[in-house]
């Protein structure tokens, strides 16, 4: 009987990524921000509004708004520190007009304590084969402290 089920379990799990459900972006924002807890939607709405207005819009001067002076910037790639923040993205950002949603395919938006969390639709290049592509999800955390961003961690860049 086990030599069954596991023959059946590594069947499944070999045609799980042929089957792959896409991940897709939530339709309703508002619902996304909404809260129960006052707390938590305001530390959504100020991670939502720093995403729009500053990251996506390319408002830098609205930095000091959203960041810590301190900011931690725990991606490889980008300085900590807010003024090294606004250095760092003034190099390539456009600054465009502000919407009023997240422009970025967004997924969800989940807070505990001092963290969000936006998760987003990202698509990928199949491995074995370049010519088809997949979706998962990319993910950006964030720790909250005094009403600002203070901390931030995404996914690792280098994965498929």
């Amino acid at each position: 009987m086990f030599k069954l089920l596991f023959s059946l379990f590594i069947t499944a799990a070999g045609s799980a990524a042929l089957a792959q459900v896409p991940v897709t972006a939530a339709p309703d924002h508002k619902a996304l921000l909404a809260s129960p807890d006052a707390k938590l939607a305001a530390n959504k709405r100020l991670v939502y509004d720093f995403w729009r207005e500053v990251f996506e819009a390319g408002h830098l001067d609205r930095a000091d708004k959203y960041l810590t002076e301190g900011y931690i910037q725990h991606n490889p790639n980008v300085p900590t520190g807010r003024a090294a923040f606004v250095d760092f993205f003034a190099k390539f950002a456009k600054r465009r007009d502000i919407t009023a949603a997240v422009a970025a395919p967004l997924v969800s938006i989940t807070a505990e304590g001092d963290i969000v969390v936006l998760s987003f639709v990202a698509e990928r290049k199949d491995p074995k084969d370049p010519a088809k592509a997949y979706t998962t999800t990319w993910f950006d955390m964030f720790r909250i402290e005094g009403g600002k961003i203070a901390e931030h961690w995404d996914g690792d860049l280098r994965r498929p």
